[in-house]
């Protein structure tokens, strides 16, 4: 018998996460924006059947009101290759990438659109756009970048920050991410999400500075400098995840094993971490950015188009916590 047969068996028998394996959390998302208006968003540079195809299946299903921005002949060329029809929507004709990422921007800070989606461009094409002083979509928060996670083997919804826009944040840059998903977890309805500061270790180690940030992160968190939220760290991935891996190491607190955030040190962990729970570990994910003036959807160009969907309705009910909808 292998040496490793013994523990394969123990964690057959005994995992250290017991959730049955299923899926739970972007249902639930999509259910809820049933019963809210449509968004108006500009949809930059849709030029490849992915993007075009999830912009409009996102406003068939009635989670946004598309523009659609770039070059008008290619549009409709795709769209009749690829089946789609897009007459009813408007168009902005775009000659180039970064003209449609401006017009964009200049949509939302006009009040035309309520959300900005990336379409086929690359996100550094947007992003550099969005984050103009002058004429992008600042304001006085850090912008950062959500995924949020449906993880089979997981029974919370899971956010992970940031792994898309800032690639070593200092400790300031992480108070902004962390503001910036605890606000998002409220509107998904989590009310007070467990937040964990992710590093390799659990204890405070100067040669490790994600452990010291954490330090700090929680001690702001004490003293109303973060709010909205219950912080712990440093904590190892298993910890934040799995009871079980935190009763193993005889670690207490509110957060281990039942994160809703977790926040990792740097874009690099955070984008390996958030491919490997999709390509390895079966989860869907929808990204969104944060702390600009409106939500912008954020996805890769790879992602399919029912990612591009659940990323939209991620945006509607973002919008919706801070713009509610007045019945009459």
């Amino acid at each position: 018998m292998s040496d490793l047969a013994p523990l394969a068996e123990a964690v057959a028998v005994d995992p250290l996460v017991g959730h049955p394996a299923d899926y739970h959390v972007f249902h639930n998302f999509l259910e809820r924006c049933k019963e809210l208006p449509a968004i108006t968003t500009a949809v930059v540079w849709p030029l490849s059947s992915v993007a075009l195809r999830g912009a409009i299946e996102a406003a068939e299903e009635g989670l946004i009101e598309p523009t659609l921005i770039g070059d008008e002949a290619e549009m409709k060329a795709l769209a009749d290759e690829i089946g789609v029809d897009i007459s009813n929507y408007p168009i902005l004709q775009a000659d180039t990438e970064s003209r449609a990422a401006e017009l964009g921007c200049i949509m939302c800070r006009s009040g035309n659109a309520q959300a900005i989606m990336k379409g086929s461009l690359h996100t550094d094409e947007l992003m550099r756009a969005a984050m103009n002083k002058d004429t992008g979509l600042r304001t006085n928060r850090r912008i950062s970048h959500v995924f949020v996670m449906d993880t089979p083997a997981y029974d919370r919804t899971l956010l992970i920050s940031d792994a898309a826009i800032n690639i070593t944040p200092e400790l300031e840059d992480k108070v902004h991410i962390i503001q910036n998903a605890i606000d998002l977890a409220h509107a998904l309805g989590i009310p007070e999400p467990k937040v964990a500061l992710l590093s390799a270790v659990e204890t405070v180690n100067p040669k490790i500075k994600s452990t010291l940030d954490a330090a700090a992160l929680c001690k702001m968190a004490d003293r109303g400098q973060i709010t909205g939220g219950i912080l712990d760290g440093p904590l190892a991935f298993d910890t934040a995840v799995s009871a079980r891996a935190a009763e193993i190491k005889k670690l207490e607190s509110p957060v281990v094993g039942q994160a809703d955030i977790l926040v990792v040190p740097d874009l690099e962990s955070g984008n390996m971490l958030a491919k490997q729970l999709e390509y390895l570990g079966g989860a869907q994910m929808a990204g969104v950015v944060l702390g600009a003036r409106v939500p912008a959807i954020l996805t890769s160009r790879a992602d399919s188009a029912e990612t591009r969907l659940t990323s939209c309705a991620v945006a509607v009910l973002m919008h919706y916590a801070t713009h509610p909808v007045i019945k009459v």
